[in-house]
Formats: structure tokens, sequence, C-alpha cells
């Protein structure tokens, strides 16, 4: 990993994405004020999010969903009692 400060950063990062894009450096941090503020990675490596609907065909959905929305609005409201 490398480490580079703000105004290295700004006046050089064509130069730093290029070392990111040929793999010399997987990663580089760029620090504000001696502290890490932003990591600069390939974007491969970049882990991908969820995606709507990964669930899809894996449980059935009941006929009655709506049946008990009054009480789920109470668990919300904190207004529940059993």
């Amino acid at each position: 990993m490398s480490s580079v400060n703000m105004l290295e950063a700004k006046s050089s990062l064509s130069r730093l994405v290029e070392s990111i894009e040929q793999g010399r450096v997987r990663e580089i941090v760029i620090a504000r004020n001696g502290r890490p503020a932003a990591k600069l990675v390939p974007i491969d490596a970049v882990p991908a999010g969820k995606r709507l609907g990964i669930a899809k065909g894996k449980f059935k959905v009941p006929d009655n969903i709506d049946a008990h929305n009054a009480e789920v609005a109470q668990l919300f409201s904190g207004g529940y009692k059993p």
C-alpha cells in the first residue's frame, strides 16, 4: 500500500491512476493533514454491492402478507403490547 498527501495526489493524479492500472501498486491512500482520507483502488477490486432481486425464488410470499400491518406499525412506533 502506498500513501500520498493531498497536494501530491492533485498534482500527479494521472501517474497515480497509471500505477494502479498497470498493477504496480494495489491501492493508494490519499491523506489530508496526515490522516487517511480516501483510497484509490482499481475498479475491479471494488466489491460488488448486493443486487435487488437476489433472493428471487428463495421464499414464498404469503397471500395474506398485509394481515399484520397494524401490529408491525405498532412495533415501529413503540406502542406494541403483546
